[in-house]
């Protein structure tokens, strides 16, 4: 419905990740694959958000679709999506993108955006002859949802708020929630 309504960006989520020192963190990332399994995400694997989730694997999505009234929010674990799966992804990307993917030393401090434009053009003469292969540090994510709350806006803050709880692999109870 999010795609079917127009969104500009209808798979931005936002990702809520609690790092080591226990500081939770948002950020925007994008839905590239939804299935029974969960919603993946794919990033730099040394980032900070990386690093959040090797500390601590529950996280919490949020789909922000204000223009129809309505919100997802996702709360659940993550675990890694097979090399595999991301080399098929990373190849499906833009080679811009590829390469912007191995000039990023991601959440890494810069000192000069000079710096990542010269890393850029290293990365397009290095790989100026044939595919860009899969960074080793670049992979993906998928959120394993234990629950997930569906919002929709209603007159006068008179929401309607349902909450799925997973049971087990094949069932979830639901409930409605006040709003």
């Amino acid at each position: 419905q999010a795609v079917a309504g127009g969104l500009t960006d209808p798979t931005a989520m936002a990702l809520a990740t609690i790092d080591e020192a226990g500081l939770p963190w948002q950020r925007i990332v994008l839905l590239k694959d939804l299935s029974e399994q969960g919603f993946v995400f794919y990033t730099n694997l040394e980032s900070r958000k990386a690093r959040a989730i090797a500390a601590n694997p529950r996280v919490s999505l949020l789909f922000p679709w204000n223009v129809l009234e309505r919100q997802v929010i996702v709360g659940g674990t993550v675990e890694r999506v097979p090399m595999a799966e991301a080399a098929r992804y990373f190849l499906s990307r833009p080679r811009e993108s590829q390469l912007a993917a191995w000039a990023s030393a991601q959440s890494r401090p810069l000192s000069a955006r000079q710096v990542l434009e010269q890393k850029v053009a290293e990365m397009k003469h290095k790989f100026a002859h044939g595919e860009v292969p899969l960074p080793g540090f670049w992979g993906g994510y998928r959120v394993v949802p234990q629950q997930i709350e569906f919002w929709q806006g209603g007159a006068h803050r008179l929401h309607d708020r349902f909450l799925y709880t997973r049971v087990d692999d094949l069932s979830w109870s639901i409930e409605r929630l006040a709003p």
